[in-house]
């Protein structure tokens, strides 16, 4: 056992989580093409829309306008905090402990968030509860600063041009042709998430931890892309469907937290990946 723990890595975990990453953007493409050529004998989202009543028009335009918010709020939040010395100096122990703090404080903002009755005529505990749960989570990814302002520009960047590309499939493809995926993206995320905690015991330099490191990074990327296409045609269901005179109005907050939390994931793995040189390899050899 202890051989099997301590074997030198090598680069095959790298090279597996770029072939899936690779493998998930061509069957992406593949897709675009088919559903937005007009391939698909099923109407997509997009030739849907056109029919749309006006209310359910304004529902995904005030859920993609709160999206828009909670990524600014997220960045201006994690610029702060990288300003600010002790607040950093918390955030960068790296422990056990603070990452199922940082844990729990997200998802007790989250919980108290989407908790709270949402009023579009006034700002209320619920604005200021959503406020809270995006300025904790630009104060948990703000140590990636470290990594310098130009690689997080790119990673911003590129992930602009992921979530595009992503969105596009979703609403050219047919109404809920990715919500079956909840499933299997639910273990996915249980993978992901143990591999995360293994990674805290296992250095990357061993191969157990560069194929725990490889699952995280580009096994994350490809399963939170998933989650992005599973949760944008969501978005779209919730606001067809729900109910115009419902004692609860339409909450277009709640309604934006699962892309929202999909695209900080999907940029968190492009910065990991952009930051050890493309391949989990890089930095270890150096």
């Amino acid at each position: 056992l202890k051989e099997i723990l301590t074997q030198p890595a090598t680069e095959t975990p790298f090279f597996a989580g770029k072939l899936a990453v690779a493998g998930g953007a061509a069957l992406s493409i593949g897709a675009l093409c088919y559903y937005g050529l007009g391939l698909s004998s099923e109407s997509g989202i997009l030739e849907q829309s056109m029919l749309w009543p006006e209310y359910v028009r304004n529902r995904v335009h005030s859920t993609y306008q709160y999206l828009g918010g909670s990524l600014l709020l997220t960045t201006a939040s994690a610029m702060a905090v990288a300003r600010t010395p002790s607040i950093m100096n918390i955030l960068t122990r790296n422990s056990i402990l603070g990452m199922f703090g940082t844990m729990a404080a997200l998802i007790g903002t989250g919980t108290l968030c989407q908790s709270i009755a949402y009023d579009s005529a006034k700002l209320d505990a619920k604005h200021i509860a959503w406020a809270l749960h995006c300025g904790t989570l630009g104060a948990v990814i703000a140590p990636l600063s470290f990594l310098g302002g130009p690689l997080l520009i790119r990673a911003a960047c590129y992930t602009a041009g992921v979530v595009g590309g992503l969105s596009a499939v979703a609403v050219c493809a047919p109404n809920e042709k990715f919500l079956n995926m909840g499933g299997v993206l639910a273990m996915g995320l249980g993978i992901v998430f143990v591999s995360s905690i293994g990674t805290f015991f296992l250095p990357p330099t061993t191969m157990l931890g560069a194929s725990m490191y490889s699952v995280v990074t580009y096994g994350g990327l490809v399963l939170f892309s998933g989650f992005l296409l599973h949760d944008t045609q969501r978005v779209v269901k919730i606001a067809e469907h729900y109910p115009t005179y419902a004692l609860k109005p339409f909450d277009p907050i709640n309604a934006q937290i699962g892309i929202y939390l999909d695209t900080i994931n999907i940029f968190m793995r492009i910065a990991m990946i952009l930051a050890s040189g493309g391949g989990g390899g890089g930095n270890r050899r150096r």
